[in-house]
């Protein structure tokens, strides 16, 4: 696990990897199996959203220049109107806080779509490495996420915490039914955080 690198890589090197990130995303959440093709669907429609980014955390493989195995991957893009997660999100915030407290928050924001790090690597800063390099840079405002609720102490949790993110909404539901999530922003660019443990998905 040692020699993962990180590799940030372009939609087309994102839609070749969907099937192993799928791999790592099921070993991640323990989604059940007839949810896996849905969400094929949905990163593959993702790669297709403004400002799209992603990054792999992979071996390569022995003639170098091929991908080894997949630990861990990171993707997210601008969020606008028009895109279910921000229109549910925006709704949600301007019920609680009015329409300027969810426009100050989703107005200029960075969606990270999926953060996940495979169980028998995490414990390595394999996650907040990915973080880090999906957001630096980025000219967006804010960077926002849902993760889920589980405890309100998760090691995801407390990463996204010590990069100065904050709860937005907790035991959040989304439309559809299924686990609770929370919600959580920050301010772009990222603090530097040093909370231990902090590689565990989304």
């Amino acid at each position: 696990m040692r020699d993962a690198k990180l590799r940030e890589i372009d939609e087309r090197a994102f839609l070749r990897r969907v099937a192993p990130m799928l791999d790592v995303y099921a070993a991640a959440m323990s989604p059940p199996a007839e949810q896996l093709p849905g969400r094929r669907m949905i990163m593959e429609r993702h790669a297709g959203y403004p400002g799209f980014r992603a990054f792999a955390a992979e071996r390569r493989g022995a003639l170098a220049r091929l991908p080894g195995p997949l630990h861990g991957f990171a993707y997210g893009f601008h969020g606008a109107r028009g895109q279910w997660w921000h229109d549910v999100v925006i709704e949600a915030l301007t019920a609680r806080g009015g329409p300027e407290h969810a426009a100050a928050w989703l107005e200029d924001a960075f969606e990270v779509a999926e953060l996940h790090v495979r169980p028998d690597a995490q414990g390595r800063g394999l996650g907040r490495g990915l973080l880090a390099a999906l957001c630096e840079g980025r000219p967006e405002r804010t960077v926002v996420l849902s993760t889920l609720e589980r405890r309100p102490d998760t090691p995801a949790r407390r990463l996204y915490r010590s990069v100065g993110m904050v709860d937005l909404l907790t035991d959040f539901e989304f439309p559809g039914g299924g686990p609770r999530y929370a919600v959580m922003g920050g301010t772009l660019p990222l603090a530097t955080g040093s909370a231990a443990g902090a590689d565990v998905p989304q």
